[in-house]
């Protein structure tokens, strides 16, 4: 119970000072998927310029990338960097959607969670944030995503040795808060907030809206 309210009170304390984040920004959940593959190792800003470009070329459709080539993608989405390699994640991906699925949303989201990760982890180019990213923003499935800025702000505040595991992160969260898609869905948002605009490698420890929630200052947090 004292951890189930810490993570609460930390999670109300970023949504007053920053409001719901509105997570994901996207026209509807297939285009979440593939934002999620392009997003990986870049800054959104880039990622979304290469969205657009799949939009403007008219690409950003699931048959429409079904029936295209790595080489056909990869000039359109050069501002997510490895765009060649994201090309092949993407052209991977739309391989699976639709032998599994038949390209379907709603066949995908109706999958066993467990399942559907697993599977989607064996889709070459995907890996746990990613996976979990589809799962939480398309498909509605109560999962934790979690991220660097995750590992960086929670061992800061102590939750965490240095370096925790992907898993070790994801457990936390979820055996010890409420199973609600909404909450996970703004919770990572949240976090993704904090470490871009506060808990940056060089820390703006008084601008932290969670740094006084243990009755002290951020300067005892374990900063590395």
């Amino acid at each position: 119970m004292k951890k189930k309210k810490e993570l609460l009170d930390i999670y109300d304390s970023l949504l007053k000072e920053f409001g719901h984040r509105n997570w994901w920004p996207a026209d509807g959940p297939f285009e979440v998927i593939i934002g999620a593959i392009l997003t990986q190792n870049v800054s959104w800003k880039n990622a979304k310029k290469a969205i657009d470009n799949l939009k403007e070329a008219k690409k950003l459709d699931p048959l429409a990338l079904y029936n295209s080539e790595p080489k056909d993608i990869a000039p359109l989405i050069k501002s997510s960097r490895f765009y060649n390699m994201k090309a092949e994640k993407i052209n991977s991906f739309m391989d699976f959607y639709f032998r599994e699925y038949g390209g379907s949303l709603e066949k995908m989201s109706a999958e066993d969670p467990a399942l559907l990760r697993k599977k989607l982890l064996a889709v070459k180019g995907l890996g746990e944030e990613t996976a979990d990213a589809i799962m939480l923003y398309a498909c509605n499935m109560p999962i934790f995503v979690v991220d660097a800025y995750t590992k960086r702000i929670f061992s800061r505040y102590g939750t965490f040795d240095e370096e925790p595991s992907y898993r070790e992160v994801q457990e936390y969260f979820m055996a010890n808060l409420p199973r609600d898609t909404a909450l996970f869905n703004d919770y990572h948002a949240q976090i993704d907030h904090l470490g871009h605009s506060v808990c940056k490698t060089v820390p703006l420890c008084d601008s932290c809206p969670i740094a006084s929630l243990k009755g002290q200052s951020c300067q005892h947090c374990i900063i590395k």
